[in-house]
């Protein structure tokens, strides 16, 4: 990436604020630091000076001005960075470190500058001194040689120019540098994007294992890179299935109409007959397509907010007094084991219907003499559940995934009516309301689970709830 798109880039915006921010922080620090140290070392300078003027003024009490002269002859000889000076009225200097009295100022603390021998000859330096007037007009200084002092502000105010270029250049260099490897990352995510757009489902984002935010992103972005590919292939293979299936009763319908149409002579009986065999197979390719917009609806949950509290046992109950007559048209015995209320949260209309087709499904493929169970309960410590029990012949343990698929029907002759399309509903209800399907083996026969996720709390609401007026059930659609 080019140096000017990378200074351009969030990344490096980001780390360059920090870097203001904590050069920023360091001017303050380092500017206190230097307040404080250079007030504390003017202090000291100060209190060191009054010191020194009280025990002078004590030996001019007592020994008068030629006593303080050897006192300041005396220390001057051994001052290091203490500053003395003894003046006549005029500021003539009489004894001391100090060559001439400061120019323009008679009293009062002076900063001033002072010529001191060095090796090489002498040196300029600055000076802190406080001045007085004797009594009798002569005058004292008293102070100290700053250069320490001046040369500790120095460095601190250097370090404090250092700190703050080095802060700014590797704050630069580490901006860059973290700009550098977030957009990496992110140029493979554009990049994987681009391919996907260009048709290319099977891509997927690149996870480093450093389990950051850019992983947890890549994980996210991956995952719904495979549900829209489970979703694309799964229309694909509903539009297949669709073509393939519904091609035949299409064909029936059309050939029957067009029979009718000819006008082959046939009685008024058999073109009755004829008609109502095409409103039959325009019925049944009806319930196809309500089917198929059914289970779009509950897979992307636009039933959701019309969840509400339900007992699980008055929809069982209603669903087997509708099946119980066709149950025994066929000589198969329907059972009902639903003893204590089931509160649930969910959609009464799509748990009636995925009911419904659990058991028109088990009755399909129970033989004469069979029998259908139909069982709901809330074990303890357990999710609430539906099963419908049959003794037909089953579903082989490794098509019974397969079968929640659309269209997916085990006959291959497919001579039973159906669409395939029952245990699909089933499923997408259950995926709406959180739960799951579990197909089972009854020996003999299949047990199909509708599995809740969770007991409802606030069993008295769900049980008022059903208390009143019962919605009217709607017809199952075609099962397996």
């Amino acid at each position: 990436m080019p140096l000017l798109e990378l200074f351009r880039t969030a990344t490096f915006r980001l780390a360059f604020t920090y870097v203001c921010l904590f050069a920023a922080s360091v001017i303050l620090l380092l500017g206190f630091i230097y307040w404080r140290t250079s007030a504390f070392i003017q202090r000291q300078a100060d209190e060191t000076i009054a010191a020194e003027i009280v025990g002078l003024a004590e030996q001019y009490r007592r020994r008068g001005v030629e006593g303080l002269r050897q006192v300041i002859v005396e220390r001057s000889a051994r001052a290091g960075i203490s500053l003395y000076l003894l003046a006549g009225e005029d500021g003539t200097p009489i004894a001391g470190n100090v060559r001439a009295w400061p120019a323009g100022i008679a009293s009062g603390p002076v900063n001033f500058s002072i010529e001191r021998p060095t090796e090489n000859g002498t040196e300029s330096r600055p000076g802190h001194a406080i001045l007085l007037t004797l009594p009798n007009g002569y005058r004292l200084l008293v102070g100290r040689d700053m250069k320490q002092v001046s040369e500790v502000e120095a460095t601190i105010r250097n370090t404090l120019l250092y700190a703050l270029g080095l802060t700014a250049l590797f704050g630069v260099i580490g901006g860059a540098y973290i700009s550098r490897n977030v957009m990496r990352r992110l140029e493979l995510i554009n990049r994987t994007s681009q391919e996907i757009m260009s048709g290319d489902l099977t891509r997927r984002i690149p996870v480093r294992g450093d389990r950051d935010e850019l992983d947890h992103l890549a994980v996210n972005l991956n995952a719904m890179l495979d549900q829209i590919e489970t979703l694309m292939t799964g229309m694909r293979e509903v539009a297949d299935n669709i073509a393939h299936d519904l091609r035949t009763p299409l064909n029936r319908l059309r050939n029957k109409l067009e029979g009718l149409t000819i006008g082959d002579g046939g009685t008024r009986e058999d073109t009755i007959a004829a008609l109502e065999g095409a409103i039959g197979e325009a019925d049944n390719l009806i319930a196809t397509f309500n089917s198929l917009l059914l289970i779009a609806e509950a897979e992307t949950g636009a039933h959701r907010d019309t969840m509400e509290p339900v007992d699980l046992r008055d929809i069982v109950r209603d669903i087997t007094d509708l099946y119980e007559p066709v149950a025994e048209q066929r000589g198969i015995k329907l059972e009902v084991s639903a003893p204590t209320s089931v509160p649930v949260r969910g959609n009464r209309s799509l748990l009636a219907r995925a009911a419904a087709n659990l058991v028109e499904n088990a009755l399909k493929f129970t033989p004469e003499g069979g029998q259908v169970r139909v069982t709901t309960a809330s074990p303890r410590d357990e999710p609430p559940y539906l099963s419908v029990s049959d003794t037909g012949p089953g579903i082989p343990e490794e098509d019974r995934e397969r079968v929640l698929d659309r269209f997916v029907r085990l006959e291959r002759s497919r001579n039973t009516p159906g669409s395939g399309l029952g245990l699909s509903l089933v499923a997408a209800v259950a995926r709406m309301h959180d739960g799951k399907v579990e197909l089972g083996d009854n020996r003999p026969g299949l047990s199909a689970k509708f599995i809740f996720p969770r007991v409802l709390e606030a069993t008295a609401a769900a049980t008022s709830v059903n208390q009143q007026a019962r919605h009217a059930l709607p017809g199952p659609v075609a099962a397996q």
